[in-house]
């Protein structure tokens, strides 16, 4: 207890500049741990909502079912993300061009992956959200804590100049004052880097998943443009 009374006693002493620094660093300390935690339970939603997604995706079920399930979802207000929201967007494109009797099977195929492309960019933008902030803190934290050290330490010199003897007990407080600031600095850092770090895998990870999904669903709408392309040339023969 003695130990921490100490502590925030150096802090409550120390001059105006490294106060505000210390400030700065735990704002940012805050920021930083409520954006992990949103985070971390966005991209497990995110996993897991991608799971359920592809077991249903390839369970064997009618495409216009699952569109038709999701739509109804949508309109209870609920957003769709990951996974189905690609499905969706290329699946609504390519309903749409298959209708146009005039539109070949390629460029059926090109508007429905330009349609899910769009929607990838959406969710690498959801899930990448706040990353570049935590990237920031975790840069940028040590040295807005050693510029507090370094400026407590000159502060603590300086005040040498009014004494009239100069010892280690004179300049000792101001120093230990300055020091925490480093230590705080590293505080708001190292968990800001660790996340960052970790967030960033599981982003990659999970955007490479939904760049497989898109190539998948484009081989499946190929094989159906073609064989309705077929279809139609038969009856128009016919």
């Amino acid at each position: 207890m003695n130990e921490e009374l100490s502590v925030i006693e150096l802090i409550m002493g120390a001059s105006l500049t490294v106060k505000a620094v210390m400030a700065t660093l735990v704002a940012a300390s805050v920021v930083s741990w409520f954006m992990i935690v949103q985070r971390i339970i966005i991209l497990q939603r995110a996993n897991t909502e991608l799971i359920d997604f592809e077991d249903r995706f390839w369970s064997g079920m009618d495409l216009g079912q699952l569109y038709r399930e999701g739509t109804e979802v949508s309109e209870e207000g609920v957003d769709i993300t990951g996974g189905e929201s690609l499905f969706r967007a290329g699946f609504k494109e390519f309903s749409k061009l298959s209708r146009q009797s005039s539109m070949e099977a390629d460029a059926v195929l090109e508007g429905s992956r330009r349609a899910m492309r769009v929607a990838l960019l959406r969710e690498s933008d959801r899930l990448e959200r706040h990353l570049p902030f935590l990237a920031s803190v975790g840069s940028t934290s040590p040295y807005i804590g050693l510029f507090g050290t370094v400026w407590g330490i000159m502060h603590s010199f300086r005040g040498l100049a009014t004494t009239s003897q100069a010892t280690l007990a004179a300049v000792a407080p101001g120093i230990s004052e300055a020091l925490i600031a480093t230590a705080m600095g590293l505080f708001a850092a190292i968990p800001a880097v660790l996340a960052y770090n970790r967030f960033a895998a599981k982003v990659d990870g999970l955007i490479n998943r939904y760049e497989s999904f898109v190539d998948e669903f484009s081989g499946l709408l190929q094989r159906q443009s073609y064989a309705q392309a077929a279809k139609n040339k038969r009856g128009d023969n016919a």
